[in-house]
């Protein structure tokens, strides 16, 4: 009895784990319009925490995101005002010789 018991437990871990191979298959194929709209935004938010490392904030600052946002609100502020296109001008720059250094 036991070992029927543990068969059929083996054979449901086995039956669960294929099923979930296979809706994890299904989802990568899913062509439908807000599900690439969904993988479009996800892949942007992932190269931009990307941008975020490679700057090395999250060494910088200990990992402590209160401090890598304000960083980025600040940066924002500053766009914001009469000389955000002067500074616009000269972040592009700098960023452009980062991406030239680290072989981007």
């Amino acid at each position: 009895m036991a070992t029927a018991l543990a068969a059929g437990r083996a054979a449901l871990r086995r039956t669960t784990a294929a099923h979930n191979r296979l809706q994890a298959q299904q989802a990568r194929h899913d062509r439908r319009a807000w599900q690439m709209k969904r993988r479009e935004r996800t892949r942007r938010l992932i190269e931009l925490g990307g941008l975020v490392a490679k700057a090395g904030l999250v060494e910088l600052t200990d990992d402590d995101r209160a401090v890598i946002l304000g960083v980025l609100v600040e940066a924002a502020a500053t766009l914001r005002s009469a000389d955000g296109q002067r500074q616009l001008v000269v972040w592009r720059r700098r960023g452009q010789r980062a991406f030239k250094e680290k072989g981007e």
